[in-house]
């Protein structure tokens, strides 16, 4: 029995403890990961040896041409179908990669650069990826510019929100909303971003959120604490009595449900206002 104290699955499969399996192939039948995937994402986190691993799966599938493949199975068609997360980095490589080149047809590329992902990881250069055969700057640049755009927003996810303005830094698109937009951050026990959502959208100056609205979604992301927003589009960020009347309701409910208030924040253009550095729940 192999155990696996790995953060990233746990979020993955939403388990409360340790991920026990017997083998890589047992373990994929819970997810839509390739084992050949999987045996590089367990290998990668958890120090063990991909040829060791490598050896009890066999050889590396023979890749099919995207026309030899059912319709149904065909990458853009499984994203349409099930979304993002149900690829494997070898098809998000082909939706990125678009269509084979130079007599090498997309199947072929797409392996050959996630090898190299695997052996340079972020640090892979347009060099490096023009240099195979069939990539060309064009399919290479489009490819760094998906890993960039996943670094700047995905990344950053796992970095914990420890300061008012890191927190600030997640909600400044709301300052400028010609109306109030309330927003909820689920947080985990380390802080770090889960999720950020919409709860309510009112009317010019007129917002209002419930309890249950806010606390649902954390409890199915058991989130640990939240963080709740939003903006003032007259520009004055002083809270309403209204604001403080709902914002001690959210911290009894949240205090009630073990998932504490952490702040309530009130943004504008220029201003933002703190519940918790003014102590008013």
């Amino acid at each position: 029995m192999v155990v696996f104290p790995t953060p990233v699955i746990h979020r993955f499969l939403g388990e409360t403890n340790f991920i026990h399996i017997c083998s890589v192939r047992t373990f994929t039948a819970h997810a839509s990961l390739s084992a050949y995937d999987w045996g590089h994402f367990l290998t990668s986190r958890g120090g063990f040896c991909f040829e060791a691993i490598h050896a009890t799966l066999g050889a590396m599938p023979k890749i099919r041409r995207i026309e030899e493949t059912p319709l149904a199975e065909r990458p853009r068609e499984k994203l349409q179908r099930y979304g993002a997360a149900a690829l494997s980095d070898f098809e998000l490589l082909e939706l990125l990669i678009g269509t084979g080149a130079g007599g090498v047809n997309v199947g072929q590329l797409a392996r050959t650069v996630q090898r190299l992902l695997y052996r340079h990881g972020g640090n892979i250069t347009l060099e490096q990826l023009s240099e195979v055969k069939g990539v060309s700057i064009a399919t290479a640049s489009r490819v760094l510019g998906g890993l960039e755009l996943a670094r700047r927003h995905l990344v950053r996810d796992l970095l914990p929100l420890r300061t008012q303005d890191e927190i600030l830094g997640r909600l400044a698109d709301i300052r400028t909303l010609s109306q109030e937009h309330f927003i909820c951050l689920s947080l985990d026990g380390g802080q770090r971003l889960i999720a950020r959502r919409t709860i309510t959208i009112g009317l010019l100056d007129s917002v209002q959120a419930h309890p249950r609205e806010v606390f649902a979604d954390a409890i199915a992301d058991r989130a640990a604490s939240v963080v709740i927003a939003h903006n003032h589009p007259s520009g004055d960020a002083t809270p309403s009595q209204r604001d403080i009347t709902c914002t001690q309701q959210l911290a009894a409910a949240g205090q009630l449900l073990g998932i504490p208030l952490r702040d309530h924040l009130i943004l504008t253009k220029t201003e933002d206002f703190s519940f918790a550095q003014h102590h008013l729940y």
